[in-house]
């Protein structure tokens, strides 16, 4: 496949027909330890076009993380290893890239913030100095100019007397402030696409509204993509145009943000709304997910979430459904995705003989 940048992306789900500017399709990634092999990542896809919102959502172990470290080449090459499928960015497969070309294009084409803010920034250096090591490594500044551009950066967003502040380490800052401080690094060179794995992680719920607003302003500010890796549903909610809900290393459903909060078209996703607290919603009891995240060196046949699944029937256990389109706009990856959809019980319980969509064609792009 050659991407075309310009041109709508073949498979797109319908209704995003704009061009794509990240494509990633049947992404895997195996890490190999001494006696085992864990399926990280099996067969992604998703797809995130400029100046869109794409949140990737799931339970930790999920595939989320490793996803955006293949896309950004940063992956252990000593344990992980991509087995299969493409990163197509701006009309090239990342993955076939030298690793001098890939340099060229971290940083400064697609940069990522980190999860953990105080383990991701190096103890040893101010973070004027840290900030500024982009400007010099990517665009030869001189050391006094790469220091006043991270001054900027650091006003930029948000840092209260970022002139006086830029000479201060890391364990200085808070975590709110650190993680300004990732923002800053990200931003640096004006990225195209910008990965934020789980950014608001050990925050209290104040400071984690005022980094995804930042976000969103720096977004709209600079018409940037970017791909939110999140397992938190209330964080996306009004920040994502997109959701890619993944599960056991693929996607288990594509949707737009508000279609998939009033009904989803997957029962993981049913299972993650029903568990947590919403206002919009006349439950008065939480209902958790049944069972564990599943084993990924050993993998389920059939439908991987079929043993947590209430709704499983035998053939789930069979051939594993494909990511189809279910509605305008919307891929789910699951033989009852209509049933889950309307919610028709008798379907779900097996009341019926009907299969709802069993001669659908697949279509595994997300």
């Amino acid at each position: 496949m050659t991407l075309e940048v310009g041109r709508p992306l073949q498979g797109a789900p319908l209704g995003h027909e704009r061009a794509s500017l990240l494509d990633v399709k049947d992404l895997s990634v195996e890490f190999r330890l001494r006696k085992k092999v864990v399926h990280a990542v099996n067969g992604f896809s998703c797809s995130v076009s400029p100046g869109e919102t794409l949140a990737i959502l799931g339970e930790s172990g999920s595939g989320k993380s490793v996803t955006a470290h293949a896309i950004m080449g940063t992956l252990n090459t000593t344990t992980a290893k991509v087995t299969g499928g493409e990163v197509w960015f701006e009309g090239r497969d990342l993955l076939r890239l030298p690793d001098r070309e890939r340099r060229r294009v971290r940083g400064r084409k697609i940069a990522i913030i980190f999860q953990d803010s105080l383990s991701a920034l190096n103890p040893l250096f101010t973070v004027a100095n840290q900030i500024g090591e982009m400007f010099r490594f990517h665009d030869g500044m001189n050391k006094r100019a790469a220091e006043r551009a991270a001054v900027d950066l650091m006003g930029r967003v948000g840092i209260p007397d970022a002139r006086r502040r830029a000479g201060a380490y890391p364990h200085e800052f808070s975590g709110g402030m650190r993680q300004r401080i990732m923002i800053a690094m990200a931003l640096a060179l004006d990225p195209a696409l910008l990965i934020a794995d789980e950014p608001t992680t050990a925050l209290d719920v104040t400071v984690q509204a005022q980094i995804m607003e930042l976000l969103k302003d720096l977004q709209r500010e600079m018409g940037m993509g970017l791909v939110l890796i999140t397992h938190d549903l209330g964080v996306v909610a009004d920040m994502a145009d997109r959701i890619v809900v993944m599960y056991a290393g693929k996607a288990v459903e594509v949707s737009p943000v508000h279609d998939l909060y009033s009904s989803p078209g997957h029962p993981y996703t049913a299972g993650l709304l029903q568990s947590i607290p919403r206002l919009d919603s006349a439950e008065d009891e939480l209902r958790p997910i049944g069972g564990a995240p599943p084993d990924m060196t050993r993998l389920a046949t059939g439908c991987s979430f079929q043993p947590r699944c209430r709704w499983a029937q035998n053939i789930c256990k069979g051939e594993p459904p494909p990511l189809r389109t279910v509605a305008d706009g919307r891929r789910s990856a699951c033989h009852f995705a209509e049933a889950v959809l309307h919610g028709d019980e008798a379907v779900l319980h097996g009341d019926q003989a009907v299969l709802v969509g069993d001669e659908a064609s697949g279509d595994e792009h997300a």
